[in-house]
């Protein structure tokens, strides 16, 4: 009886009550696009981390990683052995590794110096799509070297250019060498165009006063679900190096990554309060239009848990008329624009890359947050009736009556 009821009075002024289903319906497609965005965004991240930084596995020496001394390299034809022997490896690099000081006629920058094998990093990390000008190092080439378009627009090189890297070599001793330019490449990831070279590997082997060997080897997996499997096995294989992945090489992306759902939630408790204020304030209106009518009822025999209920069944039926149409519209506009894109690089392009992410985002729907979302969805609705309600119920039906 009293769902009837509710029924007919919440159609009685169907303007007002469309105007709130209408904002809970906008105000749910608003908090789940956002969680979509952020979802969509976090999700090109982790790829672009996985994909074209430092892949799902690396492993170093155990005390490498502490300042790259390059005395600390790998038994390289062991590992390599033994990873061709793992299935759920895709592909691998060779790395050999060490900091060191780029110089030219204009200043000097602190870089990053990866000695590399160009058909394997390609495999790895993707290095031909990055070029922009120029091409990938020419093993026969021993001086050349590729850098980002960041650090060559801040040093004014180009391609031909000549440049010196100094480093330390395995004795502690200072080297360095004469390079041209040979590339220039461009990823999404600023900070990382602007400290990071590479030179081949054989003639920064050669620096450094090492044999064929390397200081650091990068796993690409064919799914990502296989990370922690490989890595146990790996680090099970040789428990005298260091086995890491993705997350521990690129914590910041980890944390960005677990820490997303807690900014989705407080961003639809947000939405939801500042909609519970309209959703309280449209019935309370409801309840001062009716006064006379409640007071009726209650002089009849409706007893004030029967107006307390009927109250706030009105208020629940506003709020979840309106979840399906924001649940149904979230869908297909998040779906129209996974596939579409949304392009923010007019505006914020140079931002987003030097945080690491592209400007064209693909947003996903977020399955895993709906039932969190539902519980926030059915909380405000409770709370904004709980007001109205009680309203309702303090009415004393003789002074009701007189109004």
């Amino acid at each position: 009886m009293n769902l009837k009821l509710a029924w007919r009075n919440v159609w009685r002024n169907k303007t007002r009550s469309l105007i709130i289903m209408a904002s809970v319906a906008i105000g749910l497609l608003a908090g789940i696009f956002v969680l979509g965005l952020y979802q969509g965004m976090m999700r090109s991240r982790v790829r672009t981390v996985i994909d074209t930084e430092v892949a799902h596995l690396q492993i170093h020496h155990k005390e490498f990683k502490e300042d790259y001394d390059p005395s600390y390299t790998l038994d390289q034809e062991l590992i390599s052995k033994n990873l061709k022997k793992i299935s759920e490896i895709k592909s691998f690099a060779n790395r050999s590794v060490t900091q060191g000081m780029l110089a030219t006629t204009t200043g000097t920058s602190g870089v990053r110096i990866y000695g590399i094998q160009p058909k394997e990093e390609i495999e790895v990390s993707q290095l031909a799509f990055k070029i922009k000008e120029g091409e990938v190092l020419n093993p026969s080439k021993k001086n050349g070297i590729l850098i980002g378009k960041k650090l060559a627009d801040k040093m004014k090189l180009k391609l031909g250019s000549k440049l010196v890297l100094t480093f330390t070599d395995r004795e502690s001793s200072v080297t360095s060498g004469a390079f041209r330019v040979n590339g220039i490449y461009q990823t999404i990831n600023t900070p990382l165009d602007e400290v990071i070279v590479y030179i081949n590997r054989s003639t920064l082997n050669e620096y450094l006063g090492l044999e064929d060997t390397s200081h650091e080897i990068a796993i690409l997996l064919h799914r990502d679900e296989d990370l922690e499997l490989v890595k146990n096995s790996l680090q099970a294989q040789f428990p005298r190096y260091s086995v890491m992945t993705w997350k521990e090489n690129s914590p910041e992306t980890d944390l960005m990554v677990g820490t997303i759902n807690q900014y989705s939630t407080i961003i639809i408790i947000i939405i939801m309060i500042a909609l519970a204020f309209g959703i309280i304030n449209t019935m309370l209106m409801s309840v001062i239009e009716r006064t006379r009518e409640i007071g009726m009822l209650s002089a009849l025999g409706m007893n004030r848990k029967k107006v307390f209920a009927l109250i706030l069944t009105e208020t629940v039926i506003l709020t979840f008329v309106g979840v399906p149409v924001g649940f149904i519209l979230s869908w297909f506009s998040i779906l129209y624009f996974s596939k579409a894109g949304i392009d923010i690089s007019p505006f914020s392009e140079e931002a987003m890359s030097s945080f690491g992410f592209t400007s064209i985002i693909y947003p996903e729907f977020p399955v895993d947050t709906m039932g969190s979302v539902l519980i926030i969805v059915i909380s405000t609705a409770l709370i904004s009736a709980f007001f109205p309600s009680l309203k309702a119920i303090r009415l004393q039906p003789a002074d009701a009556l007189r109004q």
